[in-house]
């Protein structure tokens, strides 16, 4: 385990529709982050467009790159730059009619540590991600940059526990996950409160169950069209091994948070709280069966 402090910064951001566009704003806000002291930065899911998956249409695919591409190729230079780690977010075009929504992991000196593909594929009314996303084969990874042992998961995944837990048995640190989640606006005044607080405390309880740090990062702005967008809610922050929230942005204004974390926090906390000693490891077979009858 990295015993030392370091400092996350997450990137929240509004996205245009020109993907060239959001990868510069991305990479002066990192700039910026890291000039403020940031090490581990995370930018949110599938920033170098608007959320696409809103709709069902194969020109879309068009917006895919493979990796090494354009985005793993500018996040490692500048990665190298600024001696800082980069968790990125890619549409991955992994051959013709095999796309994943991926993470790439860069460390501090520009190598690419890894990718990491999104297991947990949702589809419901306008995240339609099914269509276009092959679910992730990798399993759940986890990365040794220079300042700390991370894990990046994306989005959908965040709602389930096995995930987390398999990655904090393979000792992350922290948990990254680059986010897209908003409001529909037919929904918003009577669910909007309620939804947001949800997905606020699944990922806490993420953090005390594992009695590790939690860093979300979500993108902001409404996107489509009226009635039939979404308006992405913000609110990245992160939690400590006790679930606290440490810092936490705004739901309407691009935001970027640093956020100082200590390893030995992870320590403390396991100690008062040792639940992965606790771990029932001989019960447990029945979590492989999809339910049990």
């Amino acid at each position: 385990m990295h015993l030392a402090k370091f400092r996350v910064g997450l990137i929240q951001m509004a996205c245009d529709q020109d993907p060239a566009q959001n990868l510069a704003k991305a990479e002066w806000r990192i700039r910026e982050a890291a000039g403020k002291g940031a090490q581990i930065l995370c930018v949110q899911e599938l920033f170098r467009s608007q959320y696409f998956c809103r709709v069902e249409s194969a020109e879309l695919f068009d917006l895919a790159e493979p990796i090494p591409g354009p985005t793993s190729e500018s996040f490692s230079r500048l990665a190298r730059e600024l001696s800082v780690a980069l968790i990125g977010s890619v549409f991955e075009r992994r051959a013709a009619g095999v796309y994943h929504n991926t993470a790439l992991v860069l460390d501090a000196d520009g190598t690419l540590l890894g990718t990491y593909r999104k297991m947990h594929i949702p589809d419901d009314p306008l995240y339609f991600e099914k269509y276009y996303f092959t679910p992730g084969d990798l399993g759940f990874r986890c990365f040794d940059t220079r300042y700390a042992r991370v894990a990046p998961l994306v989005c959908w995944d965040q709602w389930f526990p096995e995930a987390a837990r398999l990655a904090a048995l393979a000792g992350a640190q922290v948990l990254f996950y680059p986010t897209a989640i908003g409001w529909h606006p037919s929904e918003k005044a009577q669910y909007g409160v309620a939804q947001h607080d949800a997905w606020r405390t699944i990922q806490r309880a993420h953090a005390i169950a594992n009695g590790l740090y939690v860093a979300a990062v979500n993108r902001v702005g409404y996107e489509g069209p009226p009635e039939q967008g979404l308006e992405f809610w913000g609110g990245s922050f992160v939690a400590d091994p006790f679930g606290q929230v440490l810092a936490e942005a705004g739901h309407d204004r691009e935001e970027t948070l640093i956020v100082e974390c200590h390893p030995r926090r992870i320590e403390e906390v396991r100690r008062n709280w040792p639940f992965l000693r606790d771990r029932r490891i001989d019960a447990y077979s029945g979590i492989l069966n999809r339910v049990i009858d």
